[in-house]
């Protein structure tokens, strides 16, 4: 086939996977977006959260969800692009003219990577501004305690201590959950308003019904005067709600990577634990990797399930194929944790896995 002919077959096939892809993509974001939307109606009538303000919670969150779903989009487009070729007898003809597997999978990739380049814009600017948007949404109309202020710092008011903190997190401490605050101040006031203590320390923690601050300086106010004194743990007696307040609590993984390396380097600059923080960032940066070999390697089914079981029997593979590889990437990072393996090296395993797959299978059948 000449240049101009394979440029003509890369056109026919990006049309109809980016027909499919949408199609798909817009249900999965629909039926995504609609059940939150449901389960927000629940909360209408608390304070002042309506339900134009549940809408538009739900519509706030739709680019992370966009970001989230397009895997799936992609993998279940690709198959029933194919498809739809194979039904017009299109994918037959290509065949018969001597177009390998591989190369009409090529053009299916091709396609999806600018796709993927676009989603991945989407997951790093617009998704994570939607996300904190509609957590100061949702928190500034069901709680007057807890505020999101901009660039996704929490604050939060006890009577009359005023508290803020950078970044938070939640962690599993045995059979409890435990609430940790880094970057955390914490202003008291007395009944006329004036500042009487400030409290500034790298982090706040939340372990057994109590609050604990570490490497505190302390700085008490007096009419003419001030002194500071400097500890390196303090017990900080709060009687601040550490359930409403992870709620405020951006996850992992709805940052993007810049936020997620700066939280790294602060957590490794004091010591602390950042292994959560690498998890998220070693997946963010794979997302694009695992989207397109999972979609590339779940091709080749297209091509086996074109007589028998059509359309239906193409979705279930797909769908079959996302799970299994879903579970498998949770499994090897989580061995990967245990047995001390690099971030990078346990988010790298599972994708190679399904190259090495999906090479043998072309090796032996294209």
């Amino acid at each position: 086939m000449s240049y101009r002919a394979f440029k003509q077959v890369d056109r026919l096939v990006a049309l109809a996977v980016l027909g499919a892809v949408g199609l798909s993509w817009f249900v999965l974001v629909g039926f995504d977006a609609f059940t939150i939307f449901v389960g927000e109606l629940n909360d209408v009538g608390h304070g002042t959260y309506t339900l134009a303000k549940a809408a538009s919670y739900t519509l706030l969150t739709v680019p992370r969800r966009l970001y989230e779903m397009f895997g799936y989009a992609a993998l279940i487009g690709g198959l029933l692009g194919l498809g739809g070729l194979a039904g017009t007898g299109e994918l037959t003809a290509l065949r018969a003219a001597g177009m390998s597997k591989l190369r009409i999978c090529a053009s299916v990739v091709l396609t999806l990577v600018l796709l993927t380049a676009i989603v991945v814009v989407i997951g790093e600017t617009v998704a994570p501004w939607g996300d904190q948007s509609a957590k100061a949404l949702s928190l500034a109309a069901k709680s007057k305690d807890i505020t999101l202020g901009k660039g996704g710092s929490i604050w939060a008011r006890e009577g009359d201590t005023v508290v803020n903190a950078g970044s938070g997190r939640t962690r599993p401490a045995g059979d409890m959950a435990a609430v940790d605050l880094s970057r955390v101040r914490v202003f008291e006031f007395d009944k006329e308003g004036r500042l009487l203590t400030l409290s500034v320390a790298a982090r706040a923690e939340h372990l057994q019904g109590k609050w604990t601050l570490f490497d505190v300086r302390r700085t008490e106010f007096g009419e003419a005067s001030a002194n500071s004194t400097q500890q390196a743990e303090m017990h900080w007696d709060s009687k601040m709600d550490p359930d409403l307040l992870a709620l405020s609590i951006v996850k992992l993984d709805y940052l993007n990577l810049v936020d997620l390396a700066r939280n790294i380097t602060y957590l490794e600059r004091n010591g602390q634990d950042a292994r959560g923080f690498r998890e998220a960032y070693w997946s963010r940066l794979f997302y694009p990797v695992n989207v397109l070999v999972l979609a590339f390697c779940a091709l080749p089914f297209a091509f086996g399930a074109l007589r028998s079981g059509g359309l239906s029997k193409r979705l279930f593979l797909g769908i079959v194929l996302a799970i299994g590889f879903y579970f498998l990437q949770r499994a090897v990072v989580s061995m990967g944790n245990v047995y001390g393996l690099p971030p990078g090296v346990s988010n790298a395993l599972p994708p190679l896995l399904l190259i090495a797959m999906a090479s043998a299978y072309f090796r032996r059948f294209a």
